[in-house]
């Protein structure tokens, strides 16, 4: 069964605290199954750069989808990627912010915060 099967497609979702850590480990794993594919495909571009520029070209492009498809994954469940495996989720008022392999939500930031100016939640 599919993610989109799952959970419809969501344009905007707030979220409070207790709903986006149920939904961490369905996050976590989709994000370190993402997250190993794209550790794959940067070790074999690191093994060609610089030796087959055309094969360089099409492992980039194999890790621009693969970000892309983990992007689209969260994007369904409401949640928006930041970055590199960043998530926010909307509560309203500002972001929960979540950062693989983190196993909790603890922090948030303001909508023009982003990761820097994350604040761990009391």
């Amino acid at each position: 069964m599919s993610i989109e099967q799952i959970v419809p497609s969501l344009k905007k979702r707030i979220f409070d605290i207790s709903e986006a850590r149920a939904l961490l480990p369905l996050i976590y794993h989709i994000t370190e199954l993402a997250h190993l594919r794209v550790k794959k495909l940067l070790n074999r571009l690191e093994a060609v750069k610089g030796k087959n520029v055309l094969l360089a070209n099409d492992i980039e492009e194999e890790i621009s989808k693969e970000m892309e498809k983990w992007q689209n994954k969260l994007n369904r469940l409401g949640i928006t990627p930041k970055g590199m495996w960043l998530a926010d989720f909307d509560n309203g008022s500002n972001f929960y912010c979540w950062k693989f392999p983190e196993t909790d939500i603890r922090y948030f930031h303001g909508y023009q915060d982003g990761f820097s100016g994350r604040i761990e939640i009391q």
